[in-house]
């Protein structure tokens, strides 16, 4: 097993899991981008509770895809420090009320995100500075962020450019299987995918490119036309 999957897989571990599940916690430099060469552990059931509040039916969004994209393009070059953390998203998400929600559905302390995979973060970060908070999502673990668009009936398969791209790098398609997420740039017709991530495998905001084969599915946020 690499350290990448290990790292992404158990960030669940860090959050207080482990002491279920009997795995122990990895740490490192580690990153979420890396195809692993053998299968993660078997993680711990899912909390019962939500994973983040149902999208709400009130104001209609004034914030256009190409709008929040922007914002991500800002942040390419954030880098993480030796730990893996230390960015302006995990001091951020450490702040936020969902790091204490999260924290009482998975256990742990909000400390153990201080230097967690941070590539939901990143994506939640972008939502929150675009006030698309409520749509876009927000959480530190990608299957129940995932989750939380399948829930609220915003999942799908078709890449958009602003949707949140969510990856498994061993091609599967159930979403307790995923250890990525980025957000869709375009959809380049090509069986590949442009996307700006955070926790790449150089520590970093990057513009990527992946090949769709690698996506367990999309969740999509709703933008103004």
């Amino acid at each position: 097993m690499t350290a990448t999957t290990a790292r992404t897989r158990t960030l669940t571990a860090a959050l207080g899991l482990a002491l279920a599940a009997g795995t122990a916690l990895t740490t490192g430099t580690a990153h979420a981008d890396t195809a692993p060469q053998a299968p993660a552990p078997a993680q711990a059931p899912l909390q019962a509770a939500a994973p983040a509040p149902a999208q709400p039916q009130a104001a209609k969004p004034r914030v256009t895809a190409d709008a929040l994209l922007k914002v991500a393009r800002t942040q390419v070059g954030v880098e993480e420090n030796s730990d893996g953390g230390g960015t302006k998203f995990h001091k951020w998400y450490m702040k936020s009320q969902r790091a204490q929600e999260t924290v009482e559905r998975d256990g742990g302390s909000v400390k153990a995100y201080s230097d967690a995979p941070w590539c939901a973060m990143f994506v939640s970060w972008v939502g929150e500075q675009t006030g698309m908070r409520t749509t876009v999502g927000w959480d530190a673990y990608t299957v129940t962020y995932a989750e939380w668009f399948e829930a609220n009936g915003k999942w799908g398969k078709k890449a958009t450019p602003g949707a949140v791209v969510f990856f498994d790098w061993e091609q599967g398609d159930d979403l307790s299987g995923i250890d990525h997420v980025g957000l869709v740039k375009k959809d380049n017709g090509d069986g590949t995918i442009s996307t700006i991530e955070g926790n790449t495998g150089n520590g970093k905001v990057e513009e990527r490119v992946r090949p769709k084969s690698q996506v367990a599915g999309y969740g999509y946020p709703q933008y103004a036309s």
